[in-house]
This record gives structure tokens, sequence and C-alpha cells, in this order.
């Protein structure tokens, strides 16, 4: 399975998500590869704050050709996670077209559910091309409890994407974690923070066929 992460507006949470859906996967004993295709290099400077033992690899390509280069730099893993970049470029459409599922991380505010119409038209675009290809919609760091936390999820139903059932809290312990280089799982093991991470990647998997 490989899973594209992707928003065109920054600050949604993709590489926070993208490296806890890898080391969800990789929990299970599967062989994972993250992919930085952001060139802000996030994931990779995660992968550098770790002192611990790597849960899985760790490559950048920020590069317009990641759908040509996959089967060669993804031979041999279980599942890819690909942290795609903050714009819509032409490295966009190549993760894109690389992946089978496309994760739309969506903060719940008005900017952010606007600003995902340019990844719908890049997947609608790749359709075309990959008419297999499958996308979702994430509500991420969602303010528990509030208004606009439980009305994100109407406004997105303007759009011809579905929304996964899961969603993820706001929450300091993910920073801390990412602090260090590590997991959500490993920073809150048997946290909500966890639960609601692992229950995105169990509705991914129900999802791929």
């Amino acid at each position: 399975m490989v899973i594209g992460v992707l928003n065109q507006k920054g600050g949604v949470g993709k590489t926070t998500l993208s490296v806890n859906i890898a080391a969800a996967l990789a929990r299970t004993g599967k062989r994972v590869l993250l992919i930085d295709a952001d060139p802000q290099g996030s994931a990779l400077d995660w992968a550098a704050a770790r002192e611990e033992e790597p849960l899985f690899a760790v490559v950048g390509l920020p590069k317009p050709s990641i759908h040509k280069e996959l089967t060669v730099v993804g031979e041999g893993y279980d599942h890819i996670v690909i942290d795609g970049p903050p714009r819509v470029t032409d490295l966009a459409r190549s993760a894109i077209m690389a992946s089978d599922i496309v994760l739309i991380p969506v903060q719940p505010s008005p900017y952010d559910i606007w600003a995902a119409d340019e990844v719908v038209k890049l997947i609608q675009e790749a359709s075309v091309f990959k008419e297999n290809i499958k996308s979702f919609f994430v509500i991420n760091r969602k303010i528990a409890n509030t208004a606009i936390g439980r009305d994100v999820r109407d406004a997105l139903g303007g759009y011809n994407i579905p929304t996964l059932k899961a969603s993820i809290v706001q929450r300091v312990v993910f920073a801390e974690a990412a602090a260090v280089g590590k997991a959500i799982y490993e920073q809150d093991r048997d946290g909500i923070a966890s639960q609601e991470i692992e229950a995105v990647v169990n509705e991914l998997k129900e999802n791929f066929t």
C-alpha cells in the first residue's frame, strides 16, 4: 500500500501524520518506507532527531519523478508513505500518481477547507491516468468539543471525496514526540493519541483493496 499525504496548505500536520502512520504500519512487523517529498525535509529532520534504532527507513526524494522511481526505491517494502510537498507542483502530481491512497489532512478551519480545492483537482486529473486511486480527507488537529470541529465534516461534504470516520485531536504530546524523533505510540503507548492514529491506519487498510 502506498499512501500519499498531501495538502497544498502548510501547517496542516502532514509530516506528523506521515511519520505516525508509517510507525503504526511498522509496528505490525511490516517493512515500511517513508519518502520525504517535501523540499523542507521535515521527515528527515525527525529521523535525524531520533536516538533510538529506526522504526522504518526514511529517504528524501523531493523530485517530480517519484512515480517513476518508486518501483526501484520502494522495492522490498510492504508499505510506503509519502510526505508530500506543501504546494501544488509537478512534485505533488508525481506523489499523487505514485499513491494507491491519497490522504488529505484538513484542520477544522475554513481556510483549510478552501485550500483543499487544489489538491482535489490534482487527484481528479490523476484519476484519468490511474483510475483505481482512492482519496480521503482526514480531520487533523481538531479542537475537541468545538462547533467548527463538528461542522468541518459537513463542509467537506461539498467535495466528491469521503472523509475518514477517524480523526486526530490536537494534542501537545504529538509535538513532544516529534521533538525527540519518536512515534506517538513510543511517547504515549496506550494513550488516546496513539489510539487515534491506529484508527486512521485501520480505516485506510479497510479501504485498500
